[in-house]
């Protein structure tokens, strides 16, 4: 009789440890988002002008580095091609 005493007991510890572990995953992930409410309310974001700004610049400079390349590559092979012929 100990035994089966002894073994509900347990089983009931066990269970009601799972089910504490549950609530307390469930008020970090509700926390985590009350959290990320508060964050995403300080964030400033850019305004049309500044985001097709920034993106023409990007566009830019990666043609400029694309063609550049473009040349050094050209100049390079142009010169180990006379190399070896």
């Amino acid at each position: 009789m100990a035994k089966k005493k002894g073994k509900k007991a347990a089983e009931k510890q066990a269970a009601q440890a799972s089910s504490n572990i549950v609530v307390t995953k469930v008020k970090e992930f509700t926390e985590f988002f009350d959290e990320s409410k508060v964050e995403m309310k300080k964030v400033v974001w850019p305004t049309r002008k500044e985001t097709i700004s920034t993106c023409v610049a990007v566009l830019v400079v990666s043609v400029v580095i694309a063609i550049y390349l473009g040349v050094v590559d050209l100049a390079l092979s142009k010169i180990v091609e006379a190399i070896l012929s």
